[in-house]
């Protein structure tokens, strides 16, 4: 255990940020080949960026998103209309992550109506919910390691990093807290198609924190589960619903039933903002679909064939029953169900 400890050193990594009166955001299209920062000063560009998936996971795009609202506050003065049109270009760049909307009512909420200053109330709240998430992660990690025992093997889905975060990350805070602690032994992690966030993004992020990690295709996970005999799979969330129900990164609900038949438990990890009590199931939560062309371009060739459709679903729903534990800063729910999920939201 003590050389457990000493080789872990978490790096930080900043996928969001507010600086120099601009926002900055990591462009994770291009890790792990290379690191650029992309200097955004108008909505408009970081509504593009959020859609594109410059920056992705439903914490960050929340983080970002509030960054996206104060140049909105900025740009438009005092001119409403100009607000609304900014605020909505942001609300519909990604659909399904909760947290983009819960951002944007925050910051909306503390600036109130648009002047010149409105913009620096904004910024104050953006700032809030940048630092707040950080502290969440924390803790969420702390409450996540707290439920493995002995030293094993664990999974991961996409990326719910730092990446995907204010900092630290949701499952890989997990993930990171676990292993300081001597509670895993390797990580293993689906590439995550078709964006590669598995094999670029956490990858990278392990790589980087010395936590051994080993990346499988997607279609190998299942094999992985009967062979390696993994303790838990840990993933994020992009949206709660009330009943327990979880959207995440597609593939998620493949591995939730791989899990459970092999006897692995399945955790998710996802600060309050992500819960929407407003969403009664997983059928009623708005699940984006990309363009057919993320999937084609990894065949190399110009066009599909003549006559072949395709989906691009990004997200899957991955139902309550198949959860164990949904791990929120506010607590943990075990066997999440609908009064039980209530009762943790309730908590201050």
């Amino acid at each position: 255990m003590q050389e457990t400890e000493t080789e872990y050193a978490w790096q930080p990594v900043v996928a969001a940020d507010w600086r120099d009166d601009a926002c900055v955001l990591l462009d994770q299209r291009l890790l792990p080949a290379e690191e650029r920062y992309l200097v955004l000063d108008g909505v408009e560009d970081v509504a593009a960026a959020i859609r594109d998936m410059v920056v992705r996971g439903a914490p960050a795009i929340g983080i970002a998103a509030a960054y996206g609202a104060v140049l909105a506050y900025r740009q438009a003065g005092a001119d409403t209309g100009a607000l609304e049109r900014g605020l909505a270009m942001l609300a519909d760049a990604r659909p399904t992550a909760a947290n983009l909307a819960w951002a944007l009512c925050r910051v909306r909420r503390a600036a109130g109506p648009p002047s010149a200053d409105a913009w620096r109330a904004a910024l104050a709240e953006a700032r809030a919910i940048h630092r707040e998430d950080i502290e969440m992660n924390h803790q969420m990690g702390r409450l996540g390691a707290a439920l493995l025992s002995g030293r094993s093997a664990v999974v991961t889905h996409c990326n719910a990093g730092a990446l995907a975060t204010g900092g630290f990350g949701t499952a890989l805070g997990v993930i990171r807290e676990a292993w300081a602690a001597g509670k895993i032994a390797h990580v293993f992690a689906g590439e995550t198609r078709p964006w590669l966030q598995g094999s670029r993004l956490t990858a990278w992020e392990l790589a980087r924190d010395r936590i051994p990690v080993t990346v499988l295709a997607d279609s190998a996970m299942s094999q992985m589960f009967r062979r390696q005999h993994p303790s838990w799979l840990i993933v994020g969330a992009d949206r709660v619903a009330a009943n327990g129900d979880v959207a995440n990164k597609i593939g998620t609900y493949g591995l939730a039933l791989s899990a459970r038949h092999h006897g692995a438990r399945v955790m998710v990890v996802a600060p309050s903002s992500t819960v929407d009590l407003d969403t009664a199931s997983g059928d009623d939560i708005p699940i984006e679909e990309r363009e057919s062309g993320e999937i084609w371009a990894a065949t190399g060739a110009d066009a599909a064939p003549a006559g072949v459709s395709f989906a691009n679903p990004a997200f899957d729903v991955t139902p309550a029953s198949l959860i164990d534990a949904l791990v929120t800063e506010k607590g943990v729910v075990e066997s999440p169900d609908p009064k039980a999920l209530a009762a943790v939201m309730a908590r201050p």
